[in-house]
């Protein structure tokens, strides 16, 4: 009957072990400093949402920012689909339309774009901020600070703070990549399609920058209210006590008057008035 029972408690951890790989696995991406119109898996996205790898991101008519562990920021613009991949060293956003843009203070942690078959990474150690937008498989990359390391259909640069580059599909051969300060695609439309998109996502970064910082705010303002109230309430004890003290030395003075007048009384009854001089002389504003 032991061996039966232990056999099921061995089991029964055995599968508790298991299992746990399932929720230890989704490993913690960020938290949501704004949005508007997006989801996560379905989901309405709100402020402070965790945001886990593995979870995917849809985005309409509207941005979504994503604050990063390690200070940075991922703001994405309208009609975006992505979804997020991190481990100890990076974080990995795969994105199959729309645009993305980021923000990373410094190298700390590894920060990765992947739209369809092209790689973006912040190639300074420094503050960069870059841009990335696909519209029907045209790419666009812009290095608005710092710069950044671009790879994929057939090429990888190192694309200068200042500079942009646009990789068509890989079905269209009639124009090679270009990098510059600003190239048209081959549709003219999809390039103003693109830009837009960026363009939106770097407003969402800027307003997702000061969201966080206003909640920082918020959240100051807030502790110095309450410690304000706490200093009032302390003030207003200690004027009650103040009070208190000087109502209690009004009637210690009287209580200790009234004693050293009891001790003239005393004296004179005893030796007969003015035999000795009188022991208590009362002091300014009492008097016996």
């Amino acid at each position: 009957m032991l061996a039966k029972v232990g056999k099921s408690l061995l089991l029964v951890l055995l599968c508790t072990v298991l299992s746990v790989p399932s929720f230890a696995g989704s490993a913690l991406v960020g938290s949501v400093a704004g949005s508007a119109n997006a989801t996560v898996a379905g989901q309405p996205l709100l402020p402070n949402t965790a945001i886990l790898s593995g979870d995917s991101l849809q985005v309409k008519d509207g941005a979504a920012v994503v604050a990063l562990q390690n200070g940075g920021r991922l703001a994405f613009g309208r009609n975006t689909s992505a979804s997020f991949l991190t481990d100890s060293h990076a974080v990995t956003v795969l994105m199959t339309e729309g645009a993305v843009a980021l923000y990373q203070p410094d190298n700390k942690t590894g920060l990765e774009i992947k739209a369809d078959d092209v790689s973006v990474k912040p190639a300074s150690p420094f503050k960069t901020v870059g841009e990335v937008a696909m519209v029907s498989g045209t790419i666009v990359v812009n290095a608005k600070q710092g710069s950044l390391t671009v790879q994929g259909r057939g090429r990888t640069i190192t694309l200068a703070q200042g500079k942009s580059i646009t990789l068509a599909p890989q079905t269209k051969t009639a124009r090679s990549p270009q990098a510059g300060g600003a190239q048209k695609l081959g549709g003219g439309n999809e390039y103003l399609e693109a830009g837009a998109l960026v363009a939106g996502g770097v407003g969402a970064v800027l307003s997702g920058i000061a969201l966080s910082r206003a909640g920082d705010a918020r959240d100051n303002a807030a502790a110095a209210n309450s410690n304000a109230a706490a200093a009032n309430s302390n003030a207003a004890a200690a004027n009650s006590n103040a009070a208190a003290a000087a109502s209690d030395a009004v009637a210690a003075g009287q209580a200790a008057n009234a004693a050293g007048c009891a001790l003239n009384e005393f004296n004179n009854e005893v030796f007969g008035f003015g035999t000795y001089p009188s022991p208590y002389t009362p002091p300014a504003g009492f008097s016996c």
